[in-house]
Order: structure tokens, then C-alpha cells, then sequence
């Protein structure tokens, strides 16, 4: 039996825990979001 999880939904669970528990962390996670979504769709 294999389990595969997907990265995406994995760290989106993670930071949807994080942000319940310490909310001051949104604008981190999305800033990071944002970062690494811009660095994905400019180099590939």
C-alpha cells in the first residue's frame, strides 16, 4: 500500500494549522506563497 501526498495540499493543511494557532502568521505564509510562486513561474 502507497500513500502519495501531494505537496501543495500538504502545505496548505500545514499552514491553515499555523495560521488557527498563531494568526500574526498569515502575512508570512502568504508573503512566502507569493515569493516562491513568482520564483516557480520565472525560472520554471
Amino acid at each position: 500500500m502507497n500513500v502519495h501526498l501531494a505537496f501543495g495540499p500538504l502545505a496548505a493543511l500545514i499552514a491553515g494549522i499555523l495560521i488557527l494557532a498563531v494568526p500574526r502568521l498569515l502575512n508570512y505564509i502568504v508573503a512566502l506563497y507569493l515569493i516562491v510562486i513568482g520564483l516557480v513561474g520565472l525560472f520554471g
